[in-house]
């Protein structure tokens, strides 16, 4: 019982649905591009920081009468990388304090390492350090306390440098970078949120579309069947044809509870869009609530030739639901297996599913095609089929059978096979 309409909608939001993946996949791609660059931007800045230390030993070296081989290449003289902060290096002869502290600060103001330094002579005799001293960044406050820096063991003297804010410093270096990666990486997800919002809205223009031509379509025909209708009554000579009279006005009459019951669908949506759908339980049997569906529909059964087969458990079954509620869902079931099939064989049945109770709804139909299932109970949703509008409707109906069955906290099961028939399954708790 598909409900069967034109499959533009579904065309035109794929369509449109690609072309928002592909814009995300774009966005996606730059701010990943736009995150590896600034990744090669930090690395670039850790090797100048280093370069820049190295070029600060060199001076010292030049400044300093620290070895015995000052034209030892610095590779040799840098030993030790115990962190990426920390620098090692080899010296033969231990400098005096004041010196090496004044010239250092030099250097380093020299070349631009604007940082925290904790320089620290460690000699090999004693094994431990004579002396540390913090020097100060420029831009920052005076230190006031040191901490000492980790002893490392080695046959030869050695000067060590650590910079305890070398990730914060080269951080600040490429802060206008990184500001700017964050402002445009924030501009594509905002346009990346705007696309699928686009989307959305997009989406729906679509369906309030596709609504709009299946209700024209839906009322047009009976508002003309019933102006002819009326014509015809209106002559002057059908009085004296009874027998034309009665058919003209029995025209009309089922025309308008047509219309009626097309309204009725409309409010009933509306009203359960408002607010939640109450539903007001009672005890009622398994074959009452399917006669009396049956009995709503008994000109539609009369007018398609449908046969029907009812198959109730022995002892009947007692539902707790709400009776005009259920009955609507249940109509709504029934007609779609009348429209949807050619000449309908319907068969219902009502029974125990475990601890709960079940009705069935089954027919020899045109069948839906499972990858369909899941859209089903959308409202508005009807399964495309090509061009083919040989079946009235809003796709609406599934979509309240879903609400009703929901408010009773129970499910219902879609099975169907194309060209072979559907069936589906209200599940009640027992």
């Amino acid at each position: 019982m598909p409900i069967i309409p034109a499959n533009r909608l579904g065309m035109r939001s794929a369509t449109l649905k690609w072309i928002v993946l592909t814009g995300a996949v774009v966005i996606g791609l730059i701010i990943a591009i736009q995150l590896y660059w600034l990744n090669h931007i930090y690395q670039l800045e850790q090797k100048q920081f280093d370069t820049n230390v190295v070029k600060c030993v060199r001076g010292l070296f030049e400044d300093m009468d620290l070895s015995d081989s000052p034209g030892s290449h610095l590779q040799q003289m840098i030993t030790l990388r115990p962190s990426p902060s920390t620098f090692v290096i080899r010296i033969t002869r231990l400098p005096p304090r004041d010196t090496l502290t004044s010239y250092l600060t030099d250097e380093l103001m020299d070349f631009d390492v604007l940082t925290e330094c904790n320089v620290a002579v460690y000699d090999n005799i004693k094994g431990n350090y004579i002396f540390q001293q913090n020097i100060a960044s420029p831009t920052s406050e005076p230190i006031t306390a040191s901490v000492s820096p980790p002893v490392y063991t080695t046959g030869y003297p050695y000067i060590l440098l650590h910079f305890p804010d070398r990730s914060s410093y080269i951080l600040s270096q490429i802060n206008l970078w990184i500001i700017g990666s964050i402002i445009l990486i924030l501009v594509l997800i905002g346009l990346s949120v705007s696309l699928f919002y686009f989307y959305k809205q997009k989406f729906l223009i679509e369906i309030q579309k596709d609504f709009v031509n299946n209700f024209t379509h839906e009322f047009k025909t009976p508002l003309s069947v019933m102006k002819i209708a009326a014509e015809v009554l209106s002559q002057p000579g059908i009085i004296n044809q009874p027998e034309r009279m009665e058919k003209y006005s029995s025209i009309i009459t089922h025309e308008t509870e047509h219309l009626q019951n097309q309204v009725e669908r409309l409010l009933k949506m509306a009203v359960s869009d408002q607010t939640v759908l109450r539903v007001e339980t009672e005890s009622i049997t398994a074959t009452d609530i399917i006669n009396q569906a049956l009995s709503k529909l008994q000109p539609l059964l009369e007018a398609k030739g449908a046969k029907i087969e009812i198959k109730v458990e022995d002892d009947d079954i007692t539902l707790t639901a709400d009776k005009t509620h259920l009955e609507l869902a249940l109509v709504n079931l029934i007609e779609n297996s009348i429209k949807y099939s050619d000449t309908p064989f319907i068969i219902i049945e009502a029974g125990k599913h475990g601890a709960d109770n079940y009705i069935s709804v089954k027919d020899n139909g045109v069948g839906i095609d499972k990858k369909f299932f899941r859209h089903l109970f959308k409202k508005f949703y009807r399964v495309p089929t090509g061009n083919i509008h040989n079946v009235k409707g809003f796709g609406l109906g599934l979509n309240f059978v879903k609400k009703i069955i929901d408010a009773h906290n129970g499910k219902i099961i879609v099975n169907s096979v194309p060209g072979i028939g559907t069936e589906f399954k209200i599940i009640l708790p027992g």
